[in-house]
């Protein structure tokens, strides 16, 4: 597809936002190894289909470094908007609902061919069927969890989190189209709107009654946070090794370095892959205090990187660590 193209190099990346000129240039931050950028892709593809004048590029953030320091890009998927080679819009994650009403906002139309512009009604009802079945709980607001734009959304968000409820978004102010047709399509009057599997349960008045009634977390899905998912990996073994690949297939010298080191020791470990999952990788670095990988951990407890393996081992300590002998 001539408007879905993938940028390799730095040069590449700034010739084909010239190319672009003063159209849209729609660029996505992603990893062959993350498997939501693999969907975000299949979205991306899509709507390069119903926007002929907007150049989607794909570009391997870790490939072409120097472009992701450069517009600092700390996770994948991320979404820069260009226009006249200058960055106009932000996304960072996999959010399809708001990605396509973000290109059809700064495209400066649908994007969806119709008479006189203005899509056939059936087309528009798929639409709607399509961002309320986005994610199991999908709530349609004024502005974004970060940062809502109304008081009713403020308190729904606040509500959501404070139940730690998992939940996606639509800013409805992005997008005229879909904040009307919502209205009818699911005869509610007003913002915001929740829908749980595609049903609509209602507003503001009704997740409070909900939460009062100690029925929110039964009718809506329950998130598990960050923190508590890194503990849980992490003691998922006594001796837990997060790295760049796995046993079989180190994809880092670091990595290798220290699993030669581990099976010398003779003592049974688990690894994490943390290419595999970019809120991990991220997250424990925070979590732990520690920056880079590898990281191990015994008996829930972080022990350090490659260096502090290496002084245990010249030491003679490594594998009384490891047995939580000391």
């Amino acid at each position: 597809m001539a408007n879905f193209v993938e940028a390799t190099s730095s040069q590449q990346f700034e010739d084909l936002l010239t190319k672009a000129g003063k159209g849209l240039a729609v660029v996505h931050f992603q990893a062959p190894w993350a498997p939501q950028c693999s969907q975000m892709n299949d979205v991306m593809e899509e709507l390069a289909k119903e926007n002929q004048h907007t150049i989607f590029i794909k570009l391997e953030a870790e490939a072409v470094p120097e472009v992701s320091e450069k517009y600092e890009i700390a996770s994948v998927p991320t979404f820069l908007f260009f226009k006249s080679g200058q960055k106009i819009d932000r996304l960072d994650g996999a959010h399809a609902p708001e990605l396509t009403a973000k290109v059809q906002r700064l495209a400066g139309g649908s994007g969806v061919p119709g008479v006189g512009g203005v899509p056939p009604k059936e087309d528009l009802n798929e639409r709607l069927k399509r961002l309320i079945n986005a994610a199991p709980c999908m709530l349609f607001m004024k502005g974004s969890p970060q940062e809502p734009r109304c008081g009713f959304s403020r308190q729904i968000v606040a509500l959501f989190k404070e139940h730690a409820i998992q939940f996606s978004s639509f800013d409805i102010l992005s997008d005229e189209e879909v904040r009307q047709a919502l209205k009818t399509y699911s005869n509610w009057p007003t913002y915001p709107q929740v829908y749980v599997n595609g049903d609509l349960v209602g507003g503001l008045d009704i997740v409070k009654e909900l939460a009062e009634s100690g029925e929110l977390e039964n009718t809506f899905p329950k998130s598990v946070t960050l923190e508590h998912r890194l503990k849980s990996i992490i003691n998922r073994n006594p001796v837990m090794l997060f790295m760049k690949g796995n046993k079989e297939q180190a994809k880092c010298g670091f990595s290798r370095q220290i699993l030669e080191i581990m099976n010398s020791t003779g003592v049974e470990y688990s690894t994490f892959d943390i290419l595999e999952d970019e809120e991990v990788r991220q997250g424990l670095k925070t979590y732990s205090n520690w920056p880079t990988y590898p990281q191990l951990y015994v008996k829930g407890e972080l022990i350090g990187g490659l260096d502090i393996v290496k002084e245990l081992k010249e030491s003679g300590d490594l594998s009384s660590v490891l047995r939580g002998e000391c």
